[in-house]
């Protein structure tokens, strides 16, 4: 973060290498780390004591793990096989223990004779490699190992009490071999810059970071390792939030065309035509959002809501007062599906005033298009025409919006929903369009915790809708465990027939589409016992369909939808169901969002323990839209033990998104909130946790906002400048750029 020469300095280099060639290759290619400084901030993930085992029953399933144990016992299997026939094949199974609970390790072939003669009973070491259970019992195939030896003039206390960092790691380098490479550097963390202003440091009694770094990796007493984490929180918090601050600060100095609604025009008309009145809350975002568009520099504002609270009602009469002001608004939808439902419900709800230069139109009204890389050639050209000359004042449309061909009259107004799914190169490219930037509304239904909220779209103002409106339902939700308890599952489909006897609809989501090549160089390579021991493939659609068709749900019309079938025919599945006219859709999570079909009632999600918590959220937000209660099936296969089971439980205890988005982030572990998959950059947080440092990012938000404000080009503060640099490579700054 803090790059100066000597931090600056590659870890591979052709003629002198700071550490082996081969060490150097394994962490830039598989941890991101290319040079000392990079290195010096690769955080331990926690700290074992040498006297002290690890916890064994905790360990997770599929992930690469280290751990401090101790050899309860070792036997060397011998076997036959294809290419040991005289019964020459060797295994030796080493069982390690933390006291309470065992774990299996396996080597086979020639890698047997090393372990075979280190790990005797009683010797402790570290063991790293990848979980797997195999015969029910959790093991290790293969794990590389470092044996714990003492110096022989060390005091037991001394060497029992020391602290082991355990880094994250990878199957290619061990946790204790990034240690000895960190080991090799320290001595330059003496060299690094302080980002923290001397006043802010002081202020708040934190650690200079020189020392930060010498007490991360080389802690004597856990008060060191406290020290050093609460420093490296604020760098990451502080840094980051004075990259936002300076984001808000320059958006605020932008142009925009200030758009206030006509006292009687579109907007009156179209509150006058609704048949309800609106929420408290869609009152209050409204006003908001009004608010921001009357000033004279860009709004920037994110609209969370929970599925179902009226979002796109809001945005659409944000739309509206846009249009009355002489402009022209795009909302911008992440699929075709939801395109084409955005707009039927729009001109739905807009009726006559959606006709404007039709017979029948009325006097204020406008015209709403639909622009989508699958229409006809005449129809786009028409719908082209409309937006160039200014005839539409609202479309809706997927990233075909962004091309080159499309011209706004005049663009006021950019709505995006379901942000996470939308390129920040597409988000710019339509920002673009306008004669001066356009206002940006952004929408998602995934509930973002207020920390969140504050670091990964800290330069949008936030409005939250958090009321449902009258005659929503509940949902019901129950985990349905088809290993333990095939009965549950028999069930499950009664209760789907149940649903359609009563006049209603269900939805059956699987993680897979089903007719996916078989990669042959997958088949082809020899299975490793890792691999005979994984779980079988995620189940499919069409499998699952063909099996209801013929099976539980005989007699039901039936339907699947997927993303790779053709435009038109999604479209017609989804017309035929929302019509009522199919009463079991089998489908991918293409319905995960905007898909609104009142009558459909029920849900079960097959192998629910593949996806992930704020996802099944949204799913479930697909039923229980009308008056008739929602019920949702969570099927999963997991023991009742392991932590997808856990999870699942969660989503079916509770339906507050909010709830589950922190459950969902304190599961995610480190992530980079700056969006890794919209950046491609390395990651940004390392020791701050966005959710248990709410505290922190607020404070470090002040004191950013404050810093910038009177400074906005840090002159005063090279080193935080520097700092900046090297957080916003160029491809974070484009992120933030265009955030």
């Amino acid at each position: 973060m803090d790059l100066v020469p000597a931090l600056e300095e590659p870890l591979r280099q052709p003629l002198k290498s700071v550490l082996g060639p081969a060490t150097a290759k394994v962490m830039a290619e598989h941890l991101g780390l290319l040079t000392v400084g990079d290195l010096l901030h690769h955080y331990p993930r926690r700290y074992e004591e040498r006297g002290q085992l690890t916890h064994l029953a905790d360990l997770p399933m599929d992930e690469h793990v280290t751990v401090v144990a101790q050899v309860a016992d070792a036997r060397l299997h011998t076997f036959a096989s294809a290419k040991a026939p005289r019964g020459k094949g060797q295994r030796l199974e080493v069982t390690i223990t933390d006291g309470s609970g065992r774990l299996q390790l396996v080597f086979f072939g020639a890698g047997v004779h090393k372990p075979h003669k280190e790990l005797l009973p009683g010797t402790r070491a570290m063991f790293a490699g990848k979980v797997s259970v195999f015969n029910r019992r959790l093991q290790l195939a293969h794990p590389a190992y470092e044996l714990l030896r003492g110096d022989p003039d060390e005091p037991v206390e001394t060497w029992a009490g020391a602290l082991i960092p355990i880094y994250p790691a990878t199957a290619k380098l061990e946790s204790w071999k990034i240690g000895k490479a960190i080991q090799t550097v320290l001595p330059t963390a003496q060299e690094a810059v302080d980002p923290l202003p001397d006043t802010l440091r002081e202020g708040r009694g934190l650690v200079p970071l020189p020392e930060a770094l010498l007490k991360i990796h080389r802690p004597h007493t856990k008060a060191d390792i406290e020290d050093a984490r609460s420093r490296l929180k604020w760098d990451e918090a502080f840094v980051l939030q004075v990259a936002l601050a300076r984001r808000r600060h320059a958006d605020a100095q932008l142009p925009a065309v200030p758009r206030k609604p006509a006292p009687d025009g579109l907007l009156t008309a179209f509150d006058a035509r609704l048949p309800f009145t609106l929420t408290d809350g869609q009152q209050r975002v409204s006003r908001e959002i009004f608010d921001d568009l009357a000033t004279s520099h860009p709004m920037h504002r994110l609209l969370q809501g929970e599925v179902g609270s009226g979002k796109t009602l809001v945005a659409l009469r944000a739309m509206l007062a846009v249009v009355d002001a002489g402009g022209q608004a795009a909302m911008l939808a992440p699929t075709e599906v939801l395109a084409q439902q955005h707009h039927r419900s729009v001109v739905e709800m807009m009726g006559e005033l959606a006709e404007g230069g039709m017979l029948g139109g009325a006097e204020q009204a406008t015209k709403v298009v639909l622009l989508t890389g699958s229409m006809g050639a005449a129809a786009r050209r028409h719908a082209l025409l409309d937006l160039a000359t200014g005839e539409a004042g609202i479309v809706i449309g997927t990233h075909a919006l962004i091309e080159d061909k499309v011209q706004f009259h005049d663009l006021g107004l950019v709505v995006v929903d379901e942000q996470h799914r939308f390129g920040v190169e597409q988000r710019d490219a339509l920002r673009g369009k306008g004669k001066q930037p356009p206002h940006l509304l952004v929408m998602t239904a995934t509930p973002i915790p207020r920390t969140v909220a504050m670091t990964v779209f800290g330069d949008l103002e936030t409005s939250v809708l958090d009321q449902l409106p009258a005659g929503r339902s509940p949902i019901a939700s129950h985990v349905v465990p088809a290993a333990d308890k095939p009965h549950f599952l028999s069930r499950a489909w009664e209760r789907v027939r149940e649903e359609v006897e009563n006049g209603h609809q269900a939805y059956v989501v699987c993680p897979r589409i089903g007719d996916e090549e078989d990669d042959p160089k997958k088949s082809a390579r020899k299975k490793s016992p890792e691999d005979e021991a994984e779980k079988r493939p995620p189940l499919a659609v069409l499998d699952v369909a063909d099996q209801l068709v013929k099976g539980p749900l005989q007699g039901l019309r039936v339907e699947v939808l997927h993303g790779r079938m053709h435009p038109d025919d999604k479209d017609a599945v989804m017309r035929r169901f929302a019509a009522g006219e199919t009463h079991v859709l089998v489908a991918t999570t293409v319905i995960e969002v905007g898909v609104n079909v009142p009558n459909a009632t029920a849900m079960v999600i097959m192998d629910a323990d593949r996806f992930g918590v704020s996802q099944l959220h949204q799913l479930r937000g697909r039923v229980g839209r009308g008056s008739a209660p929602g019920l949702c099936l969570l099927v999963t296969e997991m023991p009742e033990a392991s932590p997808a089971r856990q999870r699942l439980g969660a989503v079916a205890a509770t339906l507050d998104g909010f709830e589950l988005s922190r459950i969902d982030l304190e599961q995610r572990r480190e992530g980079d909130v700056l969006g890794q998959a919209q950046s491609g950059a390395r990651t940004s947080l390392k020791v701050l946790a966005v959710i248990e440092d709410e505290e922190i990012i607020a404070e470090a938000r002040q004191e950013a906002t404050a810093v910038v404000a009177q400074d906005p080009e840090l002159t005063r503060l090279p080193a935080l400048r520097t700092a900046l640099d090297a957080l916003l490579d160029e491809e974070r700054e484009q992120y933030l750029e265009k955030g």
